[in-house]
């Protein structure tokens, strides 16, 4: 896209814009750019209207409950709004509940993207001139699809693929789709592979929010196996920064991984959340929040070292990273502690704080 094309609005069509990535897309789409955005989304388990409250209102905000894997419905609804840009974020994301219940995630990540390819290929055969030229299909996807690192080196764009869990693996098979429609049929696609999200509007069954809430509740803070699994962290707020430089100045069949230069074993990340709120919310009796750290089973087939080598945006896009973990961290324990009326509803039922992935 152009530097002409991209500094004008752009409409925009988020997949899975109730979802934590997209949510966080969305709000920054509308508070800091004048592009429009359509969201659509199936609001599964993780998709939470709650978390769009801050822009919902917006003129320039239009929010559509639908499933990508109706293809009909999707072809009708990008017929009806003409968007240039297509970011494609929804997906079942969590490695545990993959483990214990696979099916879900090749039906959404494999068979739903194939729906939307078939649409937006429809959709992009329709177009003429300006309007097909701009055209993009942005398919968001993780770094998992690599598997796992020793101690040493980096993912690269030019890492082979190799995923370890039904997760991943739906993951994979779903770029690899999209690349064959780049190859086979032209669709203009650009693909993102990121590292681990953490900030504000978390579901509270990923690592940080769940530590965070077991803590304030007094509970032990499960960690796996001894803790020492690596991963590199992003805030989840640079990354919509990041999505946003790909579609707008991104080159259509190039990938690029995104990741917040901030590797941290698992179990750094947990003293380093019990430090934060040592601080932020002290325990009544003195003591530290490192009390209630505790081992648990291990995850079948946990991948034990993620790193992104991020060079590719940052040198062809010109985006950085803008929080620190710390600084990233501080934000999202903070937030946890001032929006418990978002995240009370969530964890009431118990659900979202269920140990899962056991399974096998």
């Amino acid at each position: 896209m152009t530097d002409t094309a991209s500094s004008k609005p752009l409409r925009i069509l988020v997949t899975g814009g109730a979802g934590f990535i997209g949510s966080a897309l969305v709000r920054h789409l509308l508070n800091e750019t004048p592009h429009d955005v359509l969201n659509l989304d199936k609001l599964t388990y993780a998709g939470n209207l709650a978390s769009l409250r801050p822009v919902e209102n917006s003129p320039r905000y239009r929010f559509v409950q639908g499933d990508i894997g109706d293809t009909g419905a999707v072809s009708a609804l990008m017929a009806e709004y003409r968007p240039d840009v297509i970011t494609h974020l929804a997906a079942e994301s969590h490695v545990d509940r993959s483990i214990d219940g696979p099916a879900a995630f090749v039906e959404t990540n494999i068979v739903g993207t194939f729906s939307m390819l078939q649409a937006a290929l429809a959709y992009l055969r329709g177009l003429k001139g300006e309007a097909k030229a701009r055209f993009r299909f942005h398919h968001i996807s993780t770094d998992e699809v690599f598997g796992t690192l020793g101690d040493d080196g980096f993912f690269t764009e030019d890492t082979p693929y190799d995923p370890h869990s039904p997760y991943s693996a739906s993951k994979a098979s779903s770029d690899h789709l999209v690349r064959a429609w780049a190859d086979t049929y032209g669709l203009p696609v650009l693909v993102t592979n990121c590292s681990n999200n953490y900030g504000p509007y978390h579901f509270p069954e990923k690592l940080i929010p769940l530590m965070i809430l077991t803590a304030l509740k007094g509970g032990t803070l499960p960690v796996y196996g001894r803790g020492a699994n690596v991963r590199d962290w992003l805030y989840v707020e640079d990354h919509a920064r990041a999505l946003t430089a790909v579609f707008e100045r991104g080159t259509p069949g190039r990938s690029y991984i995104i990741g917040g230069r901030a590797e941290r074993t698992n179990l750094a990340v947990v003293h380093a959340l019990c430090d934060t709120l040592d601080r932020l919310s002290p325990r009544a009796d003195g003591r530290s929040y490192q009390d209630q750290i505790g081992f648990v089973a291990d995850r079948p087939g946990h991948d034990a070292r993620y790193a992104i080598d991020p060079s590719r945006i940052e040198r062809e896009l010109g985006w950085r990273a803008q929080e620190s973990f710390d600084t990233g961290l501080e934000r999202t324990v903070a937030w946890y502690l001032a929006n418990e009326d978002w995240w009370r509803p969530l964890v009431d039922g118990g659900q979202a704080t269920r140990r899962a992935g056991l399974a096998g």
